[in-house]
This record gives C-alpha cells, sequence and structure tokens, in this order.
C-alpha cells in the first residue's frame, strides 16, 4: 500500500522517463523526415513532441492530486486527478479525429509526393518498439498505483506506437507503389484511439459525478461486514470512486442492548477489515444502528431521556417521593423503549417494598405512555 508521497514520487518518476523520450523520439523523427522526405514521419515527431506537453500536464494534476486534504478540500485534492483524465481522455479523442482527418484528407487530395528513403522505415521502427516499452512501463506503473491519470497516459503513449505503425506502414506502401494503404492504416488506428480515449473519459465522468460501485462489488463488501462478529445487518450502503480509490459510508445494525462503546468498536472492526481486504479503500464512514431504521418499524417521534426521566420520576413519585434510583439505561427497540433501572436497595428497603413490587407498580403507571415497552428493575447494593 502507497502512502501519498510514495505514490507521486513513483508517478513523477515514470512519467519523466516517458518525456524524455518523446523529446529524443520527437527531434530523431522530424530531423529523419526531413531528409528522407517523409511528411508522415515529421508529423509524428510533431505528434511525439506534443507528448511532452501532456506528461508536464500529468506531473502537474499529480501533484495537485496528491496534496493533504485542507480547510476547502476537506476530502483531498484526487479529484483533480480524475479530471485530469478526462482531459487526457479528450486529448486522445481530438489526435485521433486529427489522425482520420488528414488522411482522409491525403485519400481523397491525389496529391503525389516524393518517395520517402529507407532511413525513415527505421527511425518508424525503433519508434515502435520505444513507444510499445514505454507503454507498458507506464501502464505497469499506473495500475501498481491504482493510478487512472497514468494509466491514460500510458495509452497517450501508445497512440505515438500507432502513429509510427502507420508510418511505418505508409512509408512501406508508398516505397512499393501503393501510397493509399498509408491513409487507410491511418483512419483504422484513429478509430481505434477515439475508441480509448472515449473509454477513459467515460469512466472517469462517471467518476466525477459519483457513480456507485460496481453491484457484485458492492455485495462482496456487504458480505465482509456481514462476517464481522456482532453485526445483525448492513444496510444504506453508499460508495463511490475519488481518484480510483473508495469512498463508502454504511449503517451497521448491531444488538440493541449493547454499550455504545462496543457497538462502535463493532464499527472499526468493520473498517479494519474492509481495509485490510480491499485495498482500494481510502475513506469508509459508518453509523451504528440498533435497529435497521430503512424498515416501517422505524419511529422518529420518540422522546429522548430528558422527557422519559420525567416521566420515570413521575411515577416513582406516586409510588413514594422518598424513593431513590440511580441509574437508567434506554434501550430503543422496534419503534419503542425499554428501560433498565438501577435503585438503592437501602432506599428501597425504608420505602418498604420489595423490588418485584416496585417492578410491577412501574409497569403500571408507565404503560399509559405509547413509547413505553418494558421495564427491568436491578438493585444496586446499600451504600455505607
Amino acid at each position: 500500500m502507497y502512502t501519498a508521497e510514495e505514490r507521486q514520487r513513483e508517478a513523477r518518476r515514470v512519467t519523466l522517463v516517458g518525456s524524455l523520450l518523446d523529446f529524443t523520439l520527437g527531434i530523431a523523427k522530424i530531423i529523419t523526415g526531413v531528409f528522407s522526405y517523409s511528411h508522415a514521419l515529421i508529423a509524428d515527431g510533431i505528434h511525439s513532441l506534443s507528448d511532452l506537453a501532456t506528461d508536464f500536464m500529468v506531473i502537474l494534476i499529480l501533484r495537485m492530486a496528491h496534496q493533504e486534504p485542507d480547510q476547502d478540500h476537506p476530502y483531498g485534492h484526487a479529484r483533480f486527478e480524475t479530471l485530469g483524465t478526462v482531459m487526457l481522455g479528450g486529448l486522445l479523442i481530438a489526435v485521433a479525429g486529427a489522425m482520420a482527418y488528414d488522411s482522409v484528407g491525403l485519400m481523397l487530395s491525389g496529391e503525389a509526393l516524393k518517395t520517402p528513403t529507407w532511413p525513415a522505415l527505421v527511425v518508424a521502427a525503433v519508434s515502435i518498439v520505444s513507444k510499445e516499452w514505454i507503454y507498458r512501463y507506464t501502464l505497469a506503473a499506473g495500475k501498481r498505483l491504482k493510478s487512472d491519470l497514468i494509466i491514460a497516459n500510458a495509452w497517450h503513449s501508445r497512440t505515438d506506437a500507432f502513429s509510427s505503425v502507420v508510418v511505418l506502414f505508409g512509408v512501406g506502401g508508398a516505397m512499393l507503389g501503393a501510397p493509399w494503404l498509408d491513409a487507410l492504416t491511418a483512419v483504422l488506428v484513429a478509430l481505434l484511439v477515439a475508441k480509448i480515449g472515449w473509454d477513459l473519459t467515460w469512466k472517469s465522468v462517471k467518476e466525477l459525478v459519483d457513480t456507485a460501485l460496481p453491484e457484485e462489488e458492492v455485495r462482496e463488501l456487504e458480505q465482509a461486514v456481514m462476517e464481522v462478529d456482532g453485526v445483525i445487518s448492513v444496510h444504506s450502503l453508499k460508495s463511490r470512486l475519488m481518484g480510483g480509490q473508495s469512498l463508502l459510508e454504511m449503517h451497521i445494525q448491531v444488538d440493541s442492548h449493547l454499550s455504545a462503546s462496543e457497538g462502535h468498536y463493532i464499527g472499526d472492526t468493520v473498517v479494519r477489515r474492509l481495509k485490510s481486504r480491499f485495498d482500494n479503500i481510502e475513506q469508509i464512514i459508518f453509523h451504528i444502528d440498533t435497529y435497521n431504521d430503512d424498515s416501517q418499524l422505524f419511529c422518529n417521534t420518540l422522546p429522548l431521556r430528558d422527557e422519559v426521566e420525567q416521566a420515570l420520576q413521575s411515577a416513582v413519585d406516586q409510588i413514594n417521593p422518598s424513593l431513590r434510583w440511580e441509574e437508567l439505561m434506554l434501550h430503543y427497540v422496534n419503534a419503542r423503549i425499554e428501560l433498565e433501572l438501577k435503585v438503592d436497595s437501602f432506599s428501597l428497603k425504608e420505602c418498604e417494598l420489595s423490588g418485584v413490587e416496585l417492578q410491577s407498580r412501574l409497569r403500571e403507571a408507565l404503560k399509559q405512555h405509547y413509547w413505553f415497552s418494558q421495564l427491568r428493575l436491578w438493585l444496586a447494593p446499600a451504600h455505607g
């Protein structure tokens, strides 16, 4: 699992390697194209140099994306990476459109060009091998770092390899007397590049509008939560992506009679279990329920402690004003409230009441309240 700093450092190193290769190939293609009479190779060299701009854009966006959360961006800056992927995918589509436009124009123009010479073939072949290597190198890093932006840049590098394939076929076809082969191959490659650009752009657009994770992944997450001891159910699970990492929100139902600390610890255990099992989870927000608040049994009109204590004290005063109780625990279960009451046994003895009698009389007094479910009485040892 990479830290934000490690991800940024690795991403920067990979992108700088690609930038150096783009610069070297771009200059070599342009110079060779001029002396070998290959307009296609010159255009391909300009394409390679244009990759430098996208490489620097990737470095800039990654630097922004891996900044720590701040007051204006409390959830972090990962969406800058997503936005950058949309821009890079759009650039791939634009490059594909330009390649197709030029190729179709060449097919329709009937313009006669000088026959290229063999150095153009050699440079095109070297470009194919080099760009295919940098594509695989960058793609592996992007998958390792789980960065859609680096993956998009890898595919951008491969478009340069595709265009070099076009040059290779075009130059070879021209030297063999079939210049139309250059333009036809270029159109087919342009369609493939456009498809890659569209897939990357559409995936990132879905992330920007908070599209949920695929249903099978959500089911797998729910199953992992249910495997944690103490979890009764998980519901209201919401998911989204940010910078290729998952953000989750969920309600976890536990037994209604657990203490707040135990319920919260079960939730913390769920978080640890999910993050150890799924390495693409960035953040989990959970809410502990003692009932399923998605069900029809949920009631949002039950009183809070102050009102319940007033009703209880009124019932106690009716029985004996001198009776003292020490602790009250409330359990909100099935749209009603269960009470656990701890009473001072010495006070109970002074009032000449038994525990069974007091419990019975309190239940009778409290049943008039719509929220009352049941009462359990506990006797605290006498003080002194």
